[in-house]
């Protein structure tokens, strides 16, 4: 199994990267964290497009490094909150996330629950 380096991420590194569904959707740019009385762990305030302001909780993060990746299991919860209607990101020909490394598609490894890029040989 791949060692992979844990880097932590600023506030600073957060705000303002694109925060992107597992299909990816743009979900938006997070905007602040926030953190919850009584609750352990942070929440990304994340804006869409139209200015529409949600909470996403740390949990429901895949991957981050250049840009935010969601857990496939949140799909149904953005349709529900009206992100349906996301629009893809301008690059993206496809329904699957892009490698912020190459751009190519990155493929999902439900083994380990991440993405991968195999042109890169590393999980985002």
């Amino acid at each position: 199994m791949e060692k992979r380096s844990e880097k932590p991420l600023t506030r600073d590194a957060l705000v303002s990267m694109q925060v992107i569904d597992a299909k990816g959707r743009l979900v938006g740019k997070v905007k602040d964290l926030a953190f919850a009385v009584g609750k352990t762990g942070i929440a990304l305030t994340v804006e869409d497009e139209n200015g529409q302001v949600q909470t996403i909780e740390w949990d429901n993060v895949q991957a981050a490094s250049d840009f935010i990746i969601l857990k496939p299991q949140q799909e149904s919860m953005w349709q529900q909150q009206g992100q349906a209607t996301a629009q893809p990101m301008q690059a993206q020909q496809t329904n699957q996330p892009m490698c912020p490394t190459c751009g190519r598609p990155l493929t999902w490894i439900p083994q380990y629950q991440r993405w991968y890029c195999y042109n890169e040989k590393k999980y985002v």
